[in-house]
């Protein structure tokens, strides 16, 4: 049993070194001066002669990637502050519209309550390719293209937060529901004394498993989007040339820090969440 569990953890911790070391690779290319990233990756960015190397530590390590990001990069700045709108937007926008939209159809039994329920499960499997068309049809029509709210509205209207909401919520005990009814409550106060504070980690692993989705977002971006003044930050690697090779790594650590940073934080609430919605089974 003893080897058994040796075996399982060793397995483990190579699936989890294979899992980080591109982060750790990109961690350490982002303190790479512009002759070390030349004789690592020049095969690769400068189409130079050699072979590709990893470093994993610099030579000689330095913060000028950094200090041309975050000192000489406007444009970073700017598109750092789009994705701070069109995120917390969205994610505002999704707790108004979904926590009542769950909270009725965990608590109320009404007509074509299944279909309707089904409806946003088919919703939510949709890959974005597919509803793509008519998202573009709807918007155009309606003179929102090339503005926040082209990515702002269908975000708030996702139907993944009512499914994991409504899974939490049908998680609350009858019997507590009853007895706030019996000391006078009604519906809106259950709702507000109970159904938000017991359904709280739900709502926080509903915002971050969001928050991943519409921080890193590029497909809707890319086609609801044409003046660059309006992008995220998420497109903005793309528009990094290969001599700018270092700023490109440190890029990718400034934007995947606020992901890392909420995961972390939020983590015992996304297992809670992710549990109640029944997707462990």
């Amino acid at each position: 049993m003893g080897k058994k569990k040796i075996a399982a953890e060793a397995v483990l911790f190579a699936a989890v070194l294979i899992l980080v070391f591109p982060v750790l690779l990109l961690a350490a290319g982002s303190f790479l001066g512009k002759e070390e990233l030349m004789e690592s990756y020049g095969s690769v960015l400068y189409s130079t002669d050699g072979t590709l190397t990893w470093k994993l530590i610099p030579m000689y390590p330095t913060l000028s990637a950094y200090v041309r990001l975050l000192l000489d990069s406007p444009d970073f700045f700017v598109m750092f502050w789009n994705s701070c709108i069109q995120v917390f937007s969205i994610l505002a926008g999704q707790l108004l519209t979904g926590l009542p939209a769950a909270w009725a159809f965990a608590r109320f039994s009404f007509p074509g309550r299944k279909i309707l329920f089904s409806l946003y499960m088919l919703l939510m499997i949709l890959p974005f390719q597919v509803t793509m068309v008519s998202s573009y049809t709807v918007l155009s029509a309606f003179r929102l293209l090339d503005t926040h709210l082209s990515i702002i509205l269908p975000g708030i209207f996702a139907a993944f937060p009512v499914f994991l909401l409504t899974k939490f919520f049908e998680g609350i005990p009858n019997s507590l529901l009853e007895a706030a009814k019996v000391d006078g409550a009604g519906e809106m106060k259950a709702f507000f004394y109970i159904g938000l504070p017991v359904g709280m980690p739900g709502i926080f692993s509903c915002v971050i498993l969001n928050f991943l989705e519409y921080w890193n977002a590029i497909e809707a971006p890319m086609t609801f989007l044409k003046t660059r003044s309006m992008f995220p930050v998420s497109l903005y690697l793309s528009s990094i040339t290969a001599d700018n090779a270092g700023i490109s790594f440190a890029a990718s650590m400034v934007i995947m820090a606020p992901s890392v940073l909420l995961f972390v934080w939020g983590q015992s609430y996304l297992e809670k969440g992710i549990a109640a919605s029944g997707l462990k089974e």
